[in-house]
């Protein structure tokens, strides 16, 4: 099976699970006039550089993205330029970061330090997701060029970081 041919939601817990649902079956949800949905779940899916917002079962936003500057693969350790791949949960919020806003993101986890152990090495930490620094928008086409961070544009981090509360759930698929 190729990586390309698996995404999937479960509706019920709204979790995204490779080979559920072939890409393009995520829909988008409606909202009510002037009403805000509650994100309850962030669903990022390298492969495909998308970011979803999710209210329940349903999709309600969705973003392009660029990741780590080594994007194949789970992040190992500090420094791998690899993305994290798993379950966490945005643990804080960041207004003065030095990409505009940032959400942070709940690694390390148990698991991810003790593969990092394994190894010897440190996990690193610090993943966010945030916007993109003034060099980075004029390099347009420029993708995959964080430390392992997931970037989205100055004006949609803006709209995820007042629609994202801390302790949300976010699962990070390859």
């Amino acid at each position: 099976m190729h990586r390309r041919s698996f995404i999937g939601l479960i509706v019920a817990g709204a979790v995204l699970s490779p080979g559920l649902l072939r890409a393009g079956s995520l829909r988008e949800g409606g909202r009510s006039a002037g009403s805000e949905p509650k994100i309850t779940r962030l669903v990022i899916v390298k492969h495909k550089r998308r970011l979803y917002l999710l209210s329940g079962g349903k999709v309600v936003r969705r973003y392009s993205i660029d990741l780590g500057f080594a994007p194949r693969g789970d992040k190992k350790v500090e420094g791998d330029g690899r993305t994290p791949e798993g379950r966490y949960v945005i643990d804080r919020k960041n207004p003065n970061s030095r990409y505009h806003l940032s959400l942070g993101i709940s690694y390390p986890n148990a698991r991810d330090r003790a593969e990092a152990a394994r190894l010897g090495k440190s996990p690193g930490g610090d993943i966010f997701i945030h916007g993109r620094p003034f060099l980075i928008r004029l390099l347009k086409g420029r993708r995959d060029w964080t430390a392992g961070c997931i970037a989205v544009s100055n004006r949609e981090i803006e709209e995820i970081y007042r629609l994202v509360d801390i302790g949300t759930p976010i699962d990070i698929y390859p």
